[in-house]
């Protein structure tokens, strides 16, 4: 009963070494988002990670002073919260499959469109104006577009089509590329060749609270951040997934192990 009891004091600690990321992964997925004036699906996975540490801290404590009721509570919780961290990567994987972006002739940086995205994508900028409207107020007072606008005199036209954008600013900081605008610093454009290619075209402005932030673009390059965010904690979150699932396996063998010992002794 010792040694089984051992096995599964290591299998429960190393269990709870495996949240770490999982919360790691939630906290700096939340203030990411933040950063980006988003709020979808802030807290899940800090929240999944903090119960997952809760929960082999009880089996620890079971298997460490043999408390077979925290144990059992251990195997049943975390099966249970195995099974929403990998409901949980589904999902994520699923509705960030897509992608908006797409390249453009003689420009480093792509442009972005909502159509490439999963719908639950595009519903969350699309269905409530009123949540965009308070994600475009804080991208106009965000470093988003100021980054670029503290450029103007250093940089040229041929100098800002070479440049790597961040998803936000190619969707919200210039126009789409298919319009024609003619370049005049990387948030002033003037003279578009082709106003009707898009109906993004018409909604630009050089003014710098307004720029594209009611464009379509916008949205996209917002969805296409998040989407980065995603699969950047996703691979975190599948090398914990991986390692709690082989930990529960050997910790449900080890309690099985000790339970047939104690059953054995007591009719021996």
């Amino acid at each position: 009963m010792a040694v089984s009891n051992n096995i599964t004091a290591c299998v429960t600690l190393l269990a709870l070494i495996c949240a770490v990321p999982v919360i790691a992964s939630g906290v700096w997925f939340a203030s990411a988002q933040g950063d980006e004036c988003a709020r979808l699906a802030r807290w899940p996975v800090a929240i999944l990670g903090g119960l997952l540490l809760l929960a082999a801290l009880a089996g620890f404590v079971g298997a460490y002073w043999n408390r077979r009721r925290l144990l059992a509570f251990y195997l049943f919780a975390m099966a249970a919260l195995i099974v929403l961290l990998i409901a949980l990567l589904v999902f994520a994987f699923a509705v960030t499959r897509g992608s908006g972006a797409y390249p453009v002739l003689g420009r480093a940086y792509d442009d972005y469109r909502l159509d490439g995205f999963s719908m639950w994508l595009r519903g969350y900028v699309s269905d409530d104006p009123g949540r965009w409207e308070k994600i475009k107020a804080c991208l106009a007072v965000s470093d988003t577009c100021k980054k670029l606008q503290r450029q103007a005199a250093f940089v040229n036209a041929e100098q800002f089509y070479q440049s790597r954008l961040a998803p936000l600013q190619s969707g919200c900081c210039k126009p789409p590329s298919v319009c024609g605008y003619t370049y005049v610093s990387p948030t002033v454009w003037t003279s578009p060749a082709r106003p009707a290619a898009d109906p993004d075209c018409g909604l630009w402005s050089n003014d710098p609270g307004q720029l594209c932030y009611e464009c379509e673009s916008c949205k996209a390059g917002l969805l296409e951040a998040l989407r980065d965010q995603w699969h950047k904690a996703n691979i975190a979150l599948v090398v914990a997934t991986v390692c709690l699932v082989f930990l529960y396996l050997i910790g449900c063998s080890a309690y099985k192990n000790a339970q047939a010992a104690a059953f054995f002794r007591h009719y021996k």
